[in-house]
């Protein structure tokens, strides 16, 4: 008797929590949020040692907007700051400013892995085999060179 009991309890005892509270995503807590964004850093993306074999130079730089156009400009916006892009806050996670500090304070090597590999269960799919190496290094070093936010507006595709 008592272990059939128990057995009620466990396998009723879930679906009457979850239909009193209800099913729902939260953003994460303060705490939360850092534990993920160490783990990225530290963790999960690889090759922080890894060197940009390419100098910033105004063709590097403008190479690199040239390839960030064609594959990264639909999520990121021509600005690689989401600006026009209607999604990028309801997805989750929410596609990140690249300009921001999480984004800018990986290594060109952790850039070029991201870009590379994507960032699974995200939304930012990855290059790889797509892209050449060299148009990888120069989308990272358009990345380090950013326009204003607002500055070259919004994807054409989304004006439409």
């Amino acid at each position: 008797m008592r272990c059939w009991m128990w057995l009620l309890i466990v396998i009723l005892l879930p679906p009457v929590f979850l239909l009193y509270r209800g099913i729902r995503a939260t953003p994460p807590n303060a705490f939360e949020a850092r534990l993920i964004q160490e783990s990225k850093h530290h963790v999960f993306v690889r090759n922080k040692g890894e060197r940009n074999p390419l100098k910033a130079t105004s063709e590097t730089i403008a190479d690199g907007k040239a390839a960030f156009s064609h594959y990264c400009v639909a999520c990121h916006g021509l600005d690689g700051q989401n600006t026009g892009v209607p999604f990028a806050e309801s997805m989750s996670p929410p596609v990140p400013s690249l300009a921001s500090i999480d984004v800018q304070s990986y290594t060109d090597g952790q850039l070029k892995w991201v870009i590379d590999n994507g960032i699974w269960p995200s939304g930012m799919p990855g290059s790889s085999g797509t892209l050449s190496d060299d148009e990888i290094w120069s989308i990272v070093v358009y990345l380090r060179h950013l326009p204003p936010a607002g500055s070259l507006g919004e994807p054409e595709m989304y004006s439409h």
